[in-house]
């Protein structure tokens, strides 16, 4: 099976293609305010390694709202275009940490933080999300290493790892971790706030 990834979750977005299990096309870039354009013309790159896609795997996050949406609909078109099978997956499940197992953290705003433990491609337990207090207690309390995705300023010994494609689209062809098909979402920490009118 080919099988295309694409994560666009954090600063640094990535494209992946494997064939039959082995990596045919790798690109990462910066995922600044020109993200969209890059992603392109990584697909572009990944089309002319393999014209042909049969299962398309997003990382859906949590991370740049943004990010993932673009990634979706990217996603989305060459669906269409192909009839490749759409699966999402968390993009946590597929940091870059030379560990199996490992908790995966980040700032959820309004000064909390998720915690989600990943244990071999899978989301094991999480996303929670917590205070700073309890975060903190939480870290102080796991015998496993810690990796967010950005740095946290208030936590300084939480060690950085990004999202791979490469290792989406392993996690995709062996049908571990994935968490949706066909309709994908960004993970939603909470639920979405909505300003209701005022009554007239």
């Amino acid at each position: 099976m080919i099988v295309l990834a694409i994560d666009t979750s954090t600063t640094r977005g990535s494209v992946a293609v494997l064939d039959n299990g082995e990596k045919i096309f790798g690109e990462d870039f910066a995922a600044d305010r020109s993200h969209s354009a890059s992603l392109f013309v990584a697909l572009e790159r990944a089309k002319a390694a393999s014209p042909k896609f049969e299962q398309i795997a997003i990382g859906l996050g949590p991370g740049s709202y943004a990010g993932v949406r673009i990634a979706i609909a990217a996603a989305i078109g060459l669906h269409l275009a192909m009839n490749a099978e759409l699966v999402g997956l968390p993009s946590v499940a597929a940091l870059e940490t030379g560990s199996d197992r490992y908790i995966a953290v980040g700032d959820a705003r309004r000064q909390t933080f998720y915690w989600t433990e990943v244990d071999g491609g899978l989301c094991i337990d999480g996303p929670h999300l917590f205070t700073e207090t309890e975060f903190r207690d939480r870290l102080a309390a796991t015998p496993l290493p810690v990796f967010a995705s950005e740095a946290l300023p208030l936590f300084p010994d939480v060690q950085l790892a990004l999202p791979s494609a490469s290792r989406l689209a392993q996690l995709a062809a062996a049908n571990r971790g994935i968490t949706a098909r066909g309709d994908l979402e960004p993970i939603y920490l909470r639920e979405p706030h909505i300003t209701q009118p005022k009554a007239r």
